[in-house]
């Protein structure tokens, strides 16, 4: 195992340790994933995964067809303590050999980020390690640094649960935005169309399933936004799509068939790799237009576990001679070693500790951009 060099060894002169090994503890806590993890970056730059702990709420969640915010806050003050014990355990660490401790600060439903920044300030306070709050989508967003060194500028595809954006990473705190969604990201769309066909919760694993099975060609579904120009997408109307098909069958013949809910399910996804095809390739030309020296197109976040959306992005990137990157699929969906990724890059941009850091329902990566249409009367979420 490589030297670890001491906190105290560069706390306060982070510069002088700009290519030092660093091994950050990371929470995750923004929406049903309770999470930690320890990540190390070496002196040479390689990153190392040394335990990524995930304790998933959706049985919790699934009797009442998604995520209840209040149950999911209770779930995590009752076990963030028990994941990061059992990180540690499994990176073969203890407290007093971590450089910091890097926890999500938003957005996310407030009272899961709430629970995840309380007990990390509480782990930052008794050993003195620095405290680094960490937007979570920052954290997908430098997940391919993590896995595949990227560098940077890049284009990125953020597509979650919540959020559907494309970003020109420039740096660990520095995002463009060339657009996004204007109402339901893809994996509600997913969320609510499983809900629609009678698929558990969360939906983009079944969905994906049942598509699998199905004729895409059978039901004419829209594909939305993509008459216009830019890079702004909408997946509501294609959701409420599927819903008129369902119940225009219900009321032929009284209900739908295994074999009708899998040709919804396949038009449904062929029309959202479609739609993220389109608007992936217009984002690429924007992109390349600023000549970057690695052109490189990256996917995150949970809907990139998907295989067929996956594949269809990889044809538009190699289309236009532009690199792939998907990260493994276990740190696509939420986990905390992105947290103590994104950690440790914002650490060595000379950021110091936190310690007054607050929970943050909503927080833009890109705060120059004008908030989404669907932003809400709070302001931009993402």
């Amino acid at each position: 195992m490589p030297k670890v060099l001491p906190r105290q060894a560069f706390r306060g002169n982070l510069v002088g340790a700009m290519d030092a090994t660093l091994t950050f503890l990371g929470i995750e806590s923004s929406c049903d994933d309770t999470a930690a993890a320890v990540v190390r970056r070496l002196a040479d730059g390689r990153a190392e995964v040394l335990s990524s702990e995930v304790e998933g709420q959706a049985v919790l969640h699934a009797a009442f067809g998604g995520v209840v915010p209040e149950i999911a806050a209770r779930a995590h003050a009752e076990r963030l303590d028990h994941c990061v014990e059992r990180a540690l355990a499994a990176a073969g660490v203890t407290l007093d050999q971590l450089d910091a401790v890097a926890v999500t600060s938003g957005p996310g439903l407030i009272g899961g980020v709430l629970s995840g920044v309380m007990l990390a300030k509480g782990i930052a306070a008794s050993t003195g390690l620095p405290l680094l709050g960490i937007n979570h989508l920052a954290g997908h967003a430098l997940t391919p640094r993590l896995t595949d060194g990227l560098a940077f500028p890049y284009l990125l595809l953020l597509v979650s649960g919540g959020h559907c954006q494309f970003l020109i990473v420039r740096g660990p705190d520095s995002f463009h935005r060339l657009g996004g969604t204007i109402d339901d990201a893809p994996g509600e769309a997913f969320d609510k169309v499983a809900k629609l066909l009678g698929l558990p919760q969360p939906g983009g694993p079944p969905v994906e399933a049942e598509a699998a099975k199905g004729d895409a060609r059978r039901f004419v579904l829209p594909r939305p936004l993509l008459d216009r120009p830019g890079c702004d997408m909408s997946f509501s109307g294609l959701k409420t799509a599927v819903l008129r098909a369902r119940d225009a069958l219900v009321a032929e013949k009284g209900g739908i068939t295994l074999q009708d809910r899998a040709d919804l399910c396949a038009g449904f996804q062929a029309a959202v790799a479609d739609v993220l095809s389109e608007k992936t390739g217009r984002a690429l030309e924007v992109y390349l237009a600023e000549a970057p020296p690695e052109p490189s197109l990256a996917v995150a976040g949970g809907v990139a576990a998907n295989a067929m959306l996956r594949a269809a992005l990889e044809t538009v990137s190699a289309g236009l001679g532009v690199a792939f990157v998907a990260p493994p699929l276990r740190l696509c969906t939420d986990n905390a070693a992105m947290i103590a990724w994104a950690g440790i890059e914002r650490h060595r941009m000379g950021l110091g500790s936190e310690a007054d850091l607050t929970a943050r329902p909503r927080w833009p990566l890109d705060s120059s951009a004008a908030p989404m249409i669907g932003s809400g009367k709070k302001g931009a979420k993402a």
